[in-house]
């Protein structure tokens, strides 16, 4: 092999692999769980897949032009099929790492929350919520109930994919979403304990998003978790209030 071939060497089966095993022994050094590590770059591989397909299927749409109908004709097949294999890659993944995170996760719509999917909402969420408002001194183990509850709304599917959807969420509503937490959040002169605490929780504008999706599948887990109701009776008041 000369210096060329071997610049332009790949990453073979056994380097992917080696990386994996790799990465989850020093996650377990951390103290990670490895079931928890490998949903996790399961994950990530799903991710990456799913991002290469969308960046084919750019391609795949955008034949050039000045060599004729035949090899455009040519191009958007081959382009089209590589991209549909490469989008049901995806699914697969995807499909292989919501099976090993949630067991039973194929037959349940809404399997148990798992430790690693609460762990993930818990890092989409404190920063979208300090994007907005600040921090508050409500208790911690408030949000992780709050959060669970939440997920319990979701498959393990939807989960996998919730960081995206509450991201766009808060970028299509960002001004209202400000309006509600400067006028009943941390820093206003709404009290940390009452009908508006739930605003001083970050699981808040993850509430807020279920909330406005599925409300009644919402209430039954919150209900099923018996928080307190007027909670979220005070996130519909500053919601509206906020229109």
């Amino acid at each position: 092999m000369n210096a060329t071939e071997e610049g332009r060497q790949r990453l073979d089966e056994a380097d992917v692999l080696n990386a994996k095993r790799t990465l989850v022994q020093l996650l377990e050094r951390a103290g990670v769980y490895s079931g928890d590590a490998e949903e996790l770059i399961g994950l990530v591989e799903a991710g990456a897949l799913a991002l290469a397909h969308e960046e084919l299927g750019t391609l795949a749409r955008n034949a050039p032009g000045e060599k004729g109908e035949p090899y455009t004709s040519g191009w958007l097949d081959g382009a089209g099929t590589a991209a549909d294999e490469l989008g049901a890659l995806a699914e697969r993944t995807l499909s292989r790492a919501v099976r090993s995170e949630t067991p039973g996760a194929d037959t349940d719509p809404r399997p148990r929350v798992g430790r690693m999917e609460l762990e993930r909402a818990k890092v989409v969420v404190l920063p979208l919520y300090l994007s907005f408002t600040t921090v508050s001194d409500l208790d911690p183990e408030v949000s992780e109930q709050v959060l669970t509850a939440v997920l319990g709304t979701m498959s393990a599917r939807q989960r996998a994919g919730y960081a995206g959807r509450l991201t766009r969420f808060a970028a299509t509503h960002r001004d209202r979403v400000e309006r509600m937490y400067a006028t009943y959040g941390p820093g206003s002169p709404i009290a940390i304990h009452g009908r508006y605490s739930l605003l001083h929780s970050p699981a808040s504008i993850a509430v807020l998003e279920r909330l406005t999706t599925v409300p009644d599948t919402l209430r039954e887990e919150w209900d099923a978790a018996e928080l307190p109701p007027a909670w979220l009776g005070g996130l519909t008041t500053a919601w509206e209030t906020a229109a």
